[in-house]
């Protein structure tokens, strides 16, 4: 619809003619006449008051279909927020997963460099012979540190000797050999 016939249809709709709404407005009968024609249009401060008088908006008034920009670009915020809010959950994953292998590859490491400084893990049985019976002992423990993993065997000389004491396997196996001997028996070392 037309400027003018919009301004035609507000007028009768509010039940007034010509003269009353050019009386309200301090214009002439015929300027009214003339913008319902569509000869001239009011001015800014006249449409401010016709919107007034009729209780529309400027944009109602005009025709100015604000809804429709207004409504596309809501949606279109919209788009763009669920764009980034998923490229920020995306991104926010990665960062997680960065920080997990990060973790998983430094106890990888230390795990790595801890065998590798202490070396495989060796597992040795020293066979006992003292006062006519058969007494077994094991050890195991890193090869390159010494360092006691797990005592074993027949718990003769753990009893007897307190073992646990010592931090180096290869001291265990000396003092058990030493004590053997020093009581007439005999030992006999096995690598497995």
């Amino acid at each position: 619809m037309d400027f003018g016939n919009k301004i035609m249809k507000l007028r009768k709709q509010h039940g007034m003619s010509q003269e009353e709404l050019a009386e309200k407005l301090g214009v002439a009968r015929q300027t009214i006449s003339k913008w319902e024609l569509g000869e001239t249009a009011p001015d800014l401060k006249q449409s401010k008051e016709l919107s007034k008088l009729f209780n529309i908006s400027l944009d109602e008034l005009t025709d100015n279909d604000i809804k429709e920009v207004l409504v596309e670009k809501v949606s279109s915020t919209e788009k763009t927020t669920k764009k980034t809010l998923n490229i920020l959950k995306i991104l926010a994953t990665a960062i997680i997963v960065f920080i997990l292998l990060f973790i998983v590859l430094i106890i990888a490491k230390i795990i790595y460099r801890s065998t590798r400084e202490r070396g495989r893990k060796i597992e040795e049985t020293i066979y006992c012979e003292l006062y006519g019976e058969k007494h077994t002992f094991s050890i195991e423990y890193y090869e390159l540190t010494g360092l006691p993993i797990a005592l074993g065997g027949d718990p003769y000389f753990s009893d007897i000797l307190d073992l646990g004491k010592y931090n180096d396997a290869h001291q265990i196996f000396n003092v058990v050999n030493d004590y053997v001997k020093k009581n007439g028996g005999t030992c006999e070392m096995n690598k497995e």
